[in-house]
């Protein structure tokens, strides 16, 4: 049966692309499922309206070289500017009715926050739709694997929203190293101002009302069912485990991606962190495990690389702390942004490289006291408007593994592994305040050193941590 219809679809295809004859575009409904011409629109739904939904969808919009044929948000109002741009496109609550009811969408966006990204890309690319998904690409180790390993079983065309990576400065930086110009790097350091929102704070335990018109059952989705709170949501998830990933989860993405790429670096082999204790009385830490720490400290190690020919150490810091000046930096030189309050630096046996978010303002200051900054004023012809967003766009339209896809800076192949790292960072936070009770006193494993089997996903020496790399599913939900 399966072979008389492939058959029926080739003469069909072949009749009437006779009938069709002296017009350049064949439609949609003609080629079939999966196959898109370059010239032809995608259909897309925009899934997660609200808040950085807003600009997901313009970008792959992109004053109509794509269809935004459905938006679907658990908070309505929260989307409205969405609606009000693209009125046309049917609007949904749950995602799952978008995917049941709408058959000809070509693709995803996923601008949800972080615990639904991977229910929600893996439920469409079971289905064949191409997705872009916002950082972090998942909420733990094990999504990030599962959706890498989907992408390429399925054949389908995917990137991660960190912008940056497709940045001209990011480009220059990978330029100047593979020049040879920093040399060998053994240490990097990273940092960022965030949280910017709670963090290290009690689970609340009272009961506002919930807000007119927002969908708690699927804005919970695969998470631990609590109740509604505005300290959860919008936007303040980031800082509770059971939702978000933290200031590592949230600036990681934009600011370990310049010395992954540049360095070409993979799995980490180990991880040590430490992390900021809240006191209320004398000598008496409280810890919140549902609450990401106020601030923390990750150091991450990684094996040399083909691009780098040295065994690494990464420093993470956030919560505002940062990394003191590297003698080579001229003391009233900004580190990172031009306020120092995220930034890169990785130290060379030539010199430093540094930059600040999204790769911006890189520079290299070299042993013999010479600075090199970097004049990017060539327009960049690799990416259409809008760059990131529109790059997937015009992949999508050619297909898994072809020239556009081969050039996008975040599909899963390097999104993936990069998620990954990131996570496992907050593998080692949410590890750090674990104890076993060794007769009156407590034992804490997880200040230790912790050790990677990244082909594995798991710890070697301390057990109790690799309850982290995955998480368990509300009933109902499923990756």
């Amino acid at each position: 049966m399966k072979l008389k219809n492939k058959t029926s679809r080739r003469s069909f295809i072949k009749n009437s692309t006779l009938a069709f004859a002296g017009i350049s575009i064949i439609p949609r409904h003609v080629l079939g499922k999966g196959f898109i011409p370059p010239s032809d629109q995608l259909n897309i739904a925009i899934i997660g309206g609200g808040g950085k939904g807003f600009a997901d969808a313009t970008h792959v919009w992109n004053n109509g070289a794509s269809n935004i044929a459905a938006i679907c948000d658990v908070d309505w109002n929260r989307a409205s500017k969405t609606f009000e741009k693209f009125p046309k496109a049917r609007r949904f609550k749950d995602f799952r009715k978008v995917l049941d009811e709408i058959k000809d969408v070509d693709a995803i966006t996923v601008s949800t926050p972080d615990h639904t990204h991977a229910v929600i890309a893996m439920a469409a690319m079971n289905l064949g739709k191409h997705v872009y998904v916002q950082k972090p690409l998942t909420h733990n180790i094990f999504e990030a694997r599962m959706l890498t390993n989907t992408a390429n079983q399925n054949r389908l065309v995917t990137q991660m929203g960190n912008q940056g990576a497709s940045s001209k400065e990011v480009k220059q930086m990978i330029k100047w190293f593979d020049e040879g110009k920093i040399g060998a790097v053994k240490k990097v350091h990273v940092w960022t101002n965030r949280p910017v929102w709670p963090q290290g704070i009690p689970t609340p335990t009272n009961k506002p009302q919930i807000l007119d018109g927002l969908d708690w059952d699927n804005w919970i989705g695969p998470a631990k069912m609590v109740d509604y709170h505005p300290l959860y949501h919008p936007f303040k998830w980031r800082g509770w485990w059971n939702f978000g990933t933290g200031a590592l989860g949230d600036m990681g993405c934009h600011l370990i991606d310049p010395p992954f790429r540049v360095l070409g670096l993979g799995y980490p082999t180990e991880v040590e962190s430490s992390v900021g204790a809240v006191f209320k009385k004398d000598w008496v830490p409280e810890y919140y495990p549902e609450s990401c720490p106020t601030s923390s400290r990750t150091q991450l190690k990684f094996s040399a690389s083909t691009k780098n020919p040295s065994e690494l150490t990464m420093t993470w810091t956030d919560g505002g702390l940062r990394p003191f000046h590297p003698d080579l930096i001229p003391a009233n030189h900004p580190i990172g942004d031009d306020d120092s309050s995220n930034g890169v630096i990785m130290i060379g046996q030539k010199g430093i490289m540094t930059c600040g978010t999204y790769a911006r303002n890189p520079k290299i200051y070299f042993n013999n006291g010479d600075v090199l900054t970097a004049k990017i004023v060539e327009e960049d012809n690799t990416l259409p408007e809008n760059g990131h967003q529109a790059a997937w766009v015009e992949a999508c339209k050619e297909g898994y593994g072809k020239e556009k896809h081969k050039a996008l800076t975040s599909s899963f192949d390097f999104a993936g592994p990069l998620t990954e790292a990131i996570l496992m960072g907050n593998l080692a936070i949410r590890s750090y305040n674990l104890r076993n009770k060794i007769g009156n006193r407590f034992e804490y494993p997880g200040r230790k050193r912790l050790l990677w089997d990244g082909t594995n996903m798991r710890i070697t020496n301390f057990e109790a941590a690799n309850q982290f790399v995955k998480r368990i599913y509300r009933e109902g939900w499923h990756l």
